[in-house]
């Protein structure tokens, strides 16, 4: 599948921003099964300062700099992008969970370093007793590490509602899994915690998904919006993604733009503000299949 995907944000400040710094994370990666086309990311008022480099993650970010008043800020990202489908992976044949924890663990086995660094919580993973109680429920003693991270999957889709009024994003993760309830975002922490109480490797994804209008209703312009998920790795296949809002194994309509330990890593826009007062914001997301 191509895509042409338009991610515009506007900010409305109620009085001038005399200066701002942002590091914006649109920048699709290039990673297995996806290709970029063509990328462009466009700032309105054009920065005093704009530069770009590759974080800790791997991921490209850009960071800007406006010194000039301003009551509006628009940050336009369009990339056209090509999505493979993986291949049919067989969960069972992964190896049992506690030989993989080992295995991250164990300085002789050789483990990249990157996969180590996501064995460990982070501010919006810490685990608790509650949320390894729940992880636990999925990893019995000998189960192969995949299995087990499918079991979770389809228990957070089956047991959580979707409910993008129950949260936003300051709300714990552990105020997620008492109300069960929340949004893509919080389902992938939810995991994320369930994963690393266990101490096994499992990454923060942000991209998009494409969405399908109920039948016989055209698709609306702006009505898409980004998506996160969750990947987790394993000796024999490498990262999985795995998708807990959809409870689903993604595989081509999934656009993956950044990988971290979770979303204070990977937002979209994040910045320091000198003035504007109060701000509104509306985000647009548009995924197209052009073929």
């Amino acid at each position: 599948m191509i895509y042409d995907v338009n991610h515009r944000t506007v900010y409305r400040y109620s009085s001038p921003v005399v200066q701002s710094q942002h590091i914006v994370h649109m920048s699709p990666r290039a990673v297995p099964r996806q290709r970029i086309k063509g990328h462009t990311l466009v700032i309105e008022p054009a920065p005093t300062i704009r530069t770009e480099r590759t974080d800790y993650f791997g991921n490209r970010v850009v960071m800007f700099d406006i010194e000039q008043d301003h009551k509006e800020l628009i940050v336009q990202a369009r990339s056209t992008i090509s999505v493979t489908p993986a291949g049919p992976i067989d969960l069972a044949a992964s190896a049992p969970w506690e030989e993989v924890v080992h295995r991250i663990a164990d300085p002789k086995a050789h483990t990249d370093v990157e996969v180590g660094c996501y064995s460990c919580a982070s501010r919006n993973t810490r685990p608790t007793r509650d949320i390894a109680a729940y992880a636990r429920q999925s990893f019995p003693p000998g189960r192969p590490v995949l299995s087990g991270a499918w079991s979770l999957i389809e228990r957070i889709y089956s047991e959580f509602t979707f409910d993008s009024t129950a949260t936003d994003v300051s709300t714990p993760v552990t105020q997620v899994l008492k109300q069960r309830r929340g949004v893509c975002q919080d389902f992938s922490h939810l995991a994320l915690a369930c994963l690393r109480s266990l101490r096994l490797s499992a990454r923060y994804v942000s991209g998009y998904i494409l969405t399908h209008p109920p039948p016989g209703m055209p698709r609306l312009a702006g009505a898409d919006a980004s998506h996160a998920w969750i990947s987790i790795w394993s000796p024999e296949f490498g990262w999985v993604d795995f998708d807990p809002t959809n409870g689903l194994i993604p595989k081509d309509e999934h656009i993956t733009i950044a990988y971290g330990r979770d979303y204070d890593d990977v937002s979209p826009i994040s910045g320091i503000l000198l003035g504007g007062n109060e701000h509104a914001v509306v985000v647009g997301v548009d995924v197209v299949p052009i073929s």
